[in-house]
This record gives structure tokens, sequence and C-alpha cells, in this order.
């Protein structure tokens, strides 16, 4: 085998393309991950200091067993790599009582058995004095909620692919790939490539890379934010849960301070449409005030100097749900993306399910759902 040829190449190495390299050259292939930018980057949605992780799915109960294997893995991970890269923290899903999301929280714990608390407001304020929903919403309490550290998770998958034996080069940009009899070959601007099967986890520019999904996925302009609390204590970690609010101003979701001064809150979709490759990366002061207009009304004590600001880019697909599956036309080519701002929790087990259709063809994981011809129809 010469040097320009693999068993695998991985198209984007932001947490999908890293996890998928680990989990490849584990599996004692020859792998080359490409990487357009710096490892990592801020330029897709792998960054961000805090990543939330929950088992209280109300996007589809399926997706909790995929979950639970996250966690595992994730709890690997750290092993592997000596440093804590999950914190549990509890979480609240609030919302009003017969919202769909609070009811499709509720039923996914309940189909599988994982305990929670469903809580009145007064109790709420009683437990997280920092909160101010309305009265008549309500919260769900599940324990096993919390979040995981992006950036140090993506470095921490691309330094067990490098310890078993996978090549990364970072700031070598694709231009063009194309398959056929049971090969791929893969042209960047520094060199050409072949390899027997190919991964394309490239984000937000996955349409671009796989021309025939350019109808299918919206990539959306989202904006993180960190807040200076008038009283810090209550926000640290140990004290302040991870929540999801789904109010009349829009869904917005906090993370406990870490890694950086400040709370984490943010809007959860709503954004604009945005180009990767064009679109302004600098925070306006409109991003800003629709964050602090919830402050104001549900978080008052987090409504202090903003501390930092980061664009980072959802790639949605019509039903967001994820794409995981093999090219329609090509099968040596395994896609994976159109996470539509929930998947970084996932990547570990989407790094498993990709090496598995890369190199079996199938997978053990049900991923009926993720199934890619139900955006090209």
């Amino acid at each position: 085998m010469s040097a320009r040829s693999f068993d695998a190449i991985v198209i984007g190495l932001g947490i999908m393309g890293a996890a998928a390299c680990a989990q490849l050259a584990r599996r004692g292939r020859r792998v080359l991950g490409l990487e357009q930018f710096d490892i990592p980057h801020e330029r897709g949605s792998s960054h961000g200091s805090s990543r939330v992780i929950r088992l209280a799915y109300y996007e589809d109960a399926r997706y909790v067993p995929l979950l639970r294997r996250a966690y595992q893995l994730w709890r690997g991970l750290e092993h592997e790599v000596n440093e804590r890269l999950l914190f549990i923290t509890g979480g609240l899903d609030i919302g009003a009582p017969d919202a769909s999301e609070i009811r499709g929280v509720q039923q996914g714990l309940d189909d599988h058995q994982i305990p929670y608390e469903t809580l009145d407001i007064s109790e709420v304020r009683r437990r997280y004095p920092m909160l101010s929903p309305p009265e008549d919403h309500v919260a769900v309490f599940q324990a096993d909620t919390g979040f995981v550290v992006p950036e140090r998770g993506t470095i921490a998958h691309v330094e067990v692919a490098l310890s078993a034996g996978a090549r990364i080069h970072a700031r070598e940009r694709v231009l063009s790939w194309r398959a056929g009899n049971d090969c791929v070959e893969v042209r960047t601007d520094r060199d050409t490539y072949e390899a027997q099967r190919l991964v394309i986890t490239a984000g937000p520019w996955l349409a671009r890379s796989v021309p025939e999904l350019g109808r299918a996925l919206r990539v959306e302009r989202q904006v993180q934010a960190w807040f200076l609390p008038t009283q810090p204590q209550p926000f640290r970690v140990g004290h302040m849960p991870v929540f999801i609010h789904h109010t009349d101003l829009g869904v917005f979701y906090a993370v406990p301070q870490h890694a950086r001064p400040g709370v984490k809150v943010c809007r959860h979709h709503g954004g604009r449409d945005a180009d990767p490759d064009t679109d302004d990366r600098v925070p306006t002061r409109e991003d800003e005030e629709v964050i602090r207009a919830y402050l104001r009304r549900h978080l008052p004590l987090a409504d202090g100097p903003v501390l930092a600001m980061k664009v980072c880019m959802y790639t949605n697909s019509p039903d967001s749900h994820f794409i995981i599956d093999r090219h329609p036309a090509h099968p040596e080519v395994t896609l994976a993306g159109g996470f539509s701002g929930h998947g970084y929790k996932f990547g570990p087990v989407v790094g498993e399910i990709v090496a598995d259709l890369a190199t079996q063809g199938r997978t053990d994981h049900v991923i009926d759902l993720f199934q890619v011809n139900r955006v090209l129809t």
C-alpha cells in the first residue's frame, strides 16, 4: 500500500469525523483524516466550551438508546485520555405542561424507564432561585443531564486516532472526490489520495461535498453567549443545573460556568440562513439583545455584562433528524450530517456507527430514523 493509499479517508474532523477516525483506527484500518481548518476550530459547531448531554429527549425517544451508548463511550474516552470530559449537573426541561416538548420528554423517559421528577414552578424556584419561569410552566428534572467539553472532546478523539496509527492532516482542503469500482479518490489542495472507503462528516460543508443534499440541508447561524451574573455562586457547577426552557420568545438553554468566566446562555434555533464560507462570524449587539430579552424575563441574576460571544453553524435537515447512512449511489461512501443543533453529544456513538457502516455495511445500532433517502425524495 502506497503512502497515499488508505483503507478509509474521513473528510471533516469536528467531533463526528474525529470519532470516526478513532473508531476506524482502533479497528486496525489505515485511516487518513482531512480537515480544512485547525483542529479544533470554531467555524462549525464543535466548539463553545460546553455542549449539553441529556437522556430527556423531546426530539424523539428513539435517540435514547444511542444516548445511553454515548454516555458509556464518553466515560471510556475519559479513562483512555485521563481527562474529565463529561460533567453531570442534572437538568430541567421547562415549559407549559401541555407543550409537545414537555410531553415528549416525559413520554420518552417513561418508555425507557428512566427516573425523573415533574416539578411545579414554586419547587423550581425553591431549588434554583436564579430561575424565574412563568407560574403556569412546569419543569421535568432528570439527574443524568450535564455537559461535555467540545474542544477537548474533539482533541481527545484525534489523540486516540493518532495513537492507533491514523494520519491526521489539518489545513488541507478537499477539492473533489469520486467513487467507483469499490475505490474512492480524494483530491485536495495539497495532494491526491485513494481509499477503499470514504466517510464525509463535513458539517456545514456537507451539501457542498455531496451536491445531492444541497436542497435538503439548511445552514443556520447561531450565537453562543456568556454573561457575568450579578451573583456568581448559584451559576457554578454543583449549584446550577443545565436547563432548556420553551418560551414564547423561543427555546433557550443555559449551562453552568465552566472553562471560561460567566454562565452560558443561548437561543436554540431561530437564526438566519448562512453560508459557512462567507457569513459574518462577528456577533452583534442585536444577537446579544435576543438573549438579554430572555435573561431579563426569566434569568435576571445572569443579566450582567456580556463576557464572550461565539457564532456557530447548525446544519439542519428538513425534519431535524440526523443523516447517517451510506451514499445512495456509492455504497463505499458513508455520510453523517444534518445534526440540526443537537448532535455533539452523540459524537462517540456516531463514530461507532459510521465505522460500522464503512467496514461492515451495517450496524447493530437502530438508525432507521437517519436514512438519507428520506431527505432526497
